[in-house]
Order: structure tokens, then sequence, then C-alpha cells
């Protein structure tokens, strides 16, 4: 098949499931065109049958803001008409889904482009129900040729927030089981770990609600009991406040905050716990990725996760904001080399049986399948 593809490039899960989704998909022989205004974070261009088209956006003094959507729906048409696509699919209901509809129309004269829709969180739960949203993102929804959400949760909400009445199919995010692997031998930790603490690691966008501080009142808890690090890897509005925390709570010193990474799979089988504090997920993706790591979860008990970690099994599931409790079951994790093993092993189990790239990736070319089918 011919694929086109639009995401957001930058750091965020629908860019990353999305470039993996793509690389993944030109690996089992399909040609997959990328058509967004920048190179993908995770992005190879180098890997063969992927192809990137850049959305160029002109910016006029008639213009307040420049008008990506419709640039975007124009480059979509383009490019589906010089490659011959035999579907987009966008990730990301805002505005992607809208830019698709509008390629699809632009090429109606002559021919039928399909489009799919991934819905992956806050393109439902935070952008679509604010009301200057609404109406367009319900709409572009219930245009899609096909839809696909990441959980079970996200489906849920869909349906409840919007009154969607289409098929959504739910097709789970997935890592690529091969590339996320444990290191139980922590080879390469003592660059962060010069005296042999224990690693907890940190992977966001630095937003408000993935609840970057409360890893930083976490730690400072787990610090009384253990010998520790923290990796804060990521960027974004909260680093700030979270290196003042650091400070204020006097363990600046032990804190790394490592800004955005392109190779995050070489970095999280160095820790031994992930924090994931965050006051929302639809599914969890980096927990997902530190699972097949052999790295064990302290995660939130909220939208998708619980999908994804078994509490007690896998990863343990905690409160938002109970500081307290996250720190006692990390501090558990640390301390007991034999829960840990138990629960690391449980966690690359679930993640290789669950969740691998050789699960997933047939559902979606199965459902690339029935949309064109039911098109013709």
């Amino acid at each position: 098949m011919n694929v086109g593809i639009t995401c957001y490039p930058t750091y965020g899960g629908s860019g990353i499931v999305a470039t993996e989704l793509g690389m993944e998909l030109a690996a089992r022989g399909h040609e997959v065109h990328f058509i967004t205004y920048a190179n993908p974070i995770r992005l190879d261009p180098d890997i063969p049958r992927i192809h990137y088209h850049e959305v160029e956006v002109s910016t006029y003094p008639l213009f307040q803001y420049p008008p990506y959507c419709l640039a975007l729906a124009s480059r979509m048409a383009e490019v589906a008409e010089s490659y011959k696509l035999d579907l987009l699919h966008v990730h990301y209901a805002v505005p992607h889904a809208v830019s698709a509809m509008l390629a699809q129309q632009m090429l109606a004269p002559t021919r039928w482009l399909p489009f799919i829709t991934t819905l992956h969180g806050t393109d439902i739960t935070l952008v679509g129900v604010d009301p200057s949203y609404f109406s367009i993102t319900k709409f572009s929804i219930e245009k899609s040729d096909g839809i696909t959400s990441i959980s079970d949760y996200l489906r849920g909400q869909t349906v409840e927030v919007f009154g969607v009445t289409n098929e959504i199919r739910v097709i789970k995010n997935f890592v690529n089981c091969d590339l996320y692997r444990s290191d139980n031998e922590k080879k390469g930790a003592a660059a962060y770990a010069p005296n042999g603490e224990k690693l907890i690691i940190h992977l966001s966008n630095f937003r408000p609600v993935k609840r970057p501080l409360d890893c930083i009142r976490i730690f400072a808890e787990v610090r009384k009991t253990v010998r520790a690090r923290l990796l804060m890897v990521g960027d974004g509005p909260e680093r700030g406040p979270a290196e003042h925390l650091a400070r204020m709570l006097k363990v600046q010193d032990d804190v790394i905050f490592m800004g955005k990474q392109n190779h995050v799979e070489r970095l999280i089988p160095l820790a031994h716990v992930l924090l994931m504090p965050s006051e929302m997920e639809s599914f969890g993706l980096v927990a997902l990725e530190a699972m097949a790591c052999g790295v064990v979860p302290v995660a939130t008990r909220v939208g998708g996760v619980p999908e994804l970690i078994t509490h007690e099994e896998d990863g343990f599931l905690e409160q938002v904001g109970d500081i307290a409790a996250q720190a006692a079951r990390a501090t558990m994790l640390l301390i007991d080399d034999e829960l840990h093993y138990r629960m690391a092993k449980a966690g690359r189990w679930n993640a290789t049986e669950r969740f691998c790239t050789d699960r997933i990736i047939p559902q979606y070319e199965k459902h690339y399948a029935d949309v064109l089918n039911a098109a013709l």
C-alpha cells in the first residue's frame, strides 16, 4: 500500500506512535509518505520506502496567523496525486482530520482518497471539548472513513463527549521489543550514577498534565531512604519550576535534567523505576517502553493506564497527587531486589505478549484494508 501519514512531528505520544508506525509499515514493504511541517523527531529518513514531504506555510501581512490547516490540505492533495496514495492516516484530530477531509474533497472529481483518523487523547479530552473546536472536531471525526483510538478508555470518552456513532476501532499503542530491551547489567549507568546509586527516570513533554513537579517531590521522599538519582528526560513549560523545586528541596545535585533525547531506548534500560505521575494518560506509551526495558513503572490510576499496567503485578498504580504512596512504591522497588526482578520480568512479558509490533501493526494493516474495501 501507499500510505500518507500526518502527525505532529515534535515530542509527544501521538507523533512518536505515528512515526514508529510509519517505520514499521515501511519495514513490512509498504510505501510511507510523511506529510508534516518538520521531519518527525524519531524518523530515520534513510529507511527504505520512507518519504518525507514538508508542508510550507506562507506568511502574509493579511494573515494574523499562518493558515497551516489549508497549507497541509493542499500538500496532502499534491502528494496523494503525485505518488498515487491509497489512503491518508492522520494522527490527532485537530487540525489533521480537517485537512485530510479538505484534501479528499479537492481530489473527489478525479479519485477517491479515504482517510483514517487516530485519536490519541488530548485531541478529545482537552482540545476537542474547547467550545471553539468542538463542532469541527466532531464533524471531522464523523467524516473520517476509519477511526481508531489507542485505548478503550479513549473510545468511551469519544462516544460520551462527541456522541460519535461511527465504529471506533481500538488499536493500542505498541513497542519495538527488539529495540527496547532489558539491560540487567545496567551498562552505562555509571555515567549518571558514579557511586552505584539506583536510577529513577521520568520522560515527558513537561506539561502540567504530566506533573513533573510531583517527580521531584517523590524523589525527595525516596532519597530519605535510598541512595538514588533521578533522570528528568524532556523539556517543556514545567522544567523551570521543576528545577527550582529541586533546589528548594535540596536534591538538585542528584536530579539530572537531560532535555530532549532522540534515543530514549538507550536511556530507559539504565533505570530501575519509571515515574509517571500524570493527571491524565489515554494510554501511557512511556510506561510501555519502560516495561519492555525491564523498568518498573510507578504510575497513576487514570485514563487508559490500567489497560496497560496491572497493579502489583508489573507496576504500581496510585492516586494522582499521592506523593507518599508513589514514593513508598518506588522505595520498595529500589530496596527489594526480588520484588523488582519479579515485576520487571512480568512487565517485559506483558510488553512482548500484548504490545510488540508484530501484535499491533497487522491490526493497522487490516484496518487499512477494511477501509479500502469499503470504498470500492
